[in-house]
């Protein structure tokens, strides 16, 4: 009995169409031909119906269903005991509960869809685990005992005698006009509970539009907004779910460390998110979330963070001695400088010195150069015309006076995606990059590996934010151009597809022989493109100026010393991490000048 197998079958609610195919999956299903009801497709039933007890996990049911709706995962039985909730039945599965612990932030890390926003829900009261039985769900008294034990047993008990407050930044700030109208200022004093509302603003730079409506404000501004209004109100849990999405560099750190002042003995903070080197920066510990996107959901035990982020990128589980992905991801440059070497660089282009003004914005462009087969990362803060350079590049927008761009073929990822057209993605490919998409070469090199195959026959409009942005990548460089210019690429996507994203763009502009411009916050990622940088300083929507492309390590240096922040190398996988301020190795960077390292230097 204990080899024995549990087996978890999901029916995608979205894909099934019981009155659009011929019931494949029943009437192929060996145990319904022997007369037991393994799978039922009633008319009252939106979806089918798998028995989990019945099925032998044959998998025909899998081939032959034709919209792909069907998934039959077996899993081993000691994960049966540990299952904390259940939606419905062939529906996710979520196994384990991250622990919090009080006066520490507790850091969640693991691809989209494994249930790290249901955790959140449960850990915060607003959602009863219901332990697998949906049906019949158990009450406090039976989930205290399943917790007994465990920290989870206080932490729940906590819950419910002392009625903790519980406060969720949620994931996709910009649904918050839709919900909340009003001016900014207004519903900060609305919810204000703390006398912290002077440093918060500041150190969030939100006094500037304190004045404004909220159906106004940038994907950005909207973040900072949120963060604000969970930082302003007393509580004992407070949870951020990707603090960082659509901020810059000095955004992210500035708001890593308003979480980081949350911090009390008796209180505890949450944190998921997707760009590793703020993760890293913000944790005291971290559970990794691994299993199988949309099916089911498994949580490590807590790790430091640094081992924690290690074993997430490795894909390897020592403690359970389990392996969840099959390659393990790094960020070792030398492998890159092989590949340079082979790429002769060809053609070079030259841009000149540019002026563009905006309204009140003026931009000012040093003139350069960029030759086929490199990346060129912009770096700066938000507001300083990286979009601005981007769409002069693409011919978009004209400069002032007779100096402009030369004339180039460009393809263009822009930095905010609204899907309006209204077929499935594999006619959208058909129609603008037939011809790349027909190609087995770019098959294997771009959308195999951003995991486009299963999304190509759902509707554009019905795409998540991180599918869309895998299509729009895709578009990309499926479209024949000297220069692709693509702008905050990691924006949706979760760490795993960052890293993924990042390799698929290097490759296809070194083999191609192509330039591309990149507009990157996130650290890991930027690091991992760029061959040369262009580092942006000035006053955010007033002035800023655009250096000329200047070499990977100059340049970030450069740009770190404006944060005043270092980086070291993580002496495994070789991925940047950022010093603890005023740490003595931050101290020592500082000293010697050198605030980022190319290679691992101990």
């Amino acid at each position: 009995m204990s080899n024995k197998l549990t087996r978890i079958a999901i029916v995608n609610s979205d894909k099934c169409k019981p009155k659009k195919c011929r019931q494949e999956c029943k009437k192929s299903c060996p145990v319904v031909r022997m007369g037991k009801l393994c799978i039922e497709v009633t008319p009252e039933n939106k979806i089918a119906y798998i028995s989990e007890d019945l099925c032998i996990g044959c998998g025909i049911c899998t081939k032959k269903c034709p919209f792909l709706a069907i998934t039959i995962i077996n899993l081993p039985t000691n994960l049966e005991k540990e299952v904390t909730h259940r939606y419905s039945a062939n529906s996710f599965k979520l196994h384990r509960l991250p622990v919090p612990r009080p006066g520490q932030v507790l850091g969640l890390v693991g691809t989209n869809g494994i249930g790290k926003s249901t955790a959140l829900r449960i850990l915060a009261g607003k959602l009863k685990p219901n332990l697998g039985r949906f049906e019949e769900p158990p009450d406090w008294q039976d989930i205290l005992k399943y917790f007994r034990g465990n920290e989870l047993q206080n932490y729940f008990t906590k819950i419910l005698e002392d009625n903790l407050k519980a406060i969720i930044k949620p994931q996709y700030v910009d649904h918050i006009p839709k919900a909340v109208k009003g001016i900014v200022s207004e519903l900060i004093d609305a919810k204000l509970e703390r006398d912290n509302k002077e440093e918060i603003l500041d150190a969030l730079d939100l006094n500037v539009i304190q004045r404004r409506q909220v159906s106004e404000l940038s994907g950005g501004e909207l973040q900072r907004f949120a963060i604000a209004v969970v930082c302003i109100q007393n509580a004992d849990i407070y949870m951020f779910d990707e603090p960082s999405s659509y901020l810059d560099v000095k955004q992210r750190l500035n708001a890593a460390r308003t979480i980081r002042s949350l911090l009390k003995p008796n209180r505890y903070v949450i944190v998921v998110e997707h760009d590793l080197s703020v993760l890293d920066y913000l944790s005291d510990f971290i559970c990794v979330l691994y299993g199988m996107p949309s099916v089911y959901g498994v949580v490590t035990m807590p790790f430091s963070v640094r081992e924690g982020i290690n074993i997430f990128l490795d894909g390897n589980v020592p403690t359970e001695n389990l392996r969840f992905r099959e390659e393990s991801l790094t960020f070792k440059l030398a492998e890159n400088a092989e590949d340079e070497k082979e790429v002769e660089k060809q053609g070079s282009h030259k841009y000149p010195d540019m002026i563009k003004t905006l309204g009140d914005f003026k931009l000012t462009i040093k003139a350069g150069e960029f030759t086929d087969s490199e990346i060129v990362v912009m770096l700066g803060e938000n507001g300083t015309g990286k979009t601005t350079f981007i769409k002069l590049l693409a011919g978009v927008l004209k400069a002032d006076g007779n100096e402009q761009v030369p004339e180039l073929h460009v393809s263009y990822k822009p930095q905010k995606i609204s899907p309006k057209y209204p077929k499935t993605v594999r006619v959208l490919f058909h129609e603008k990059i037939r011809a790349a998409f027909l190609l087995p070469q770019f098959q294997t090199d771009v959308t195999k590996p951003m995991q486009i195959d299963s999304i190509l026959d759902q509707e554009v409009m019905n795409l998540s934010g991180g599918e869309l942005q895998r299509v729009a990548i895709v578009l990309a460089l499926g479209k024949p151009a000297d220069i692709y210019l693509i702008d905050e690429p990691s924006a949706y996507l979760d760490s795993e597809q960052r890293i993924v994203a990042a390799k698929v763009i290097k490759r296809f502009i070194l083999h191609n022989k192509k330039t591309a411009f990149v507009v990157e916050h996130d650290f890991i990622m930027a690091t991992y493109l760029a061959n040369r940088v262009i580092v942006y300083e000035g006053i955010p929507s007033k002035e800023a100026l655009a250096n000329t492309p200047q070499s990977l390590l100059s340049g970030m240096n450069k740009f770190l010393a404006s944060l005043e922040i270092t980086f070291r190398r993580d002496p495994t996988n070789f991925r940047p991490r950022i010093n603890k301020a005023e740490s003595s190795k931050d101290k020592e960077q500082k000293a010697s000048g050198s605030y980022f390292f190319l290679e691992n230097e101990t």
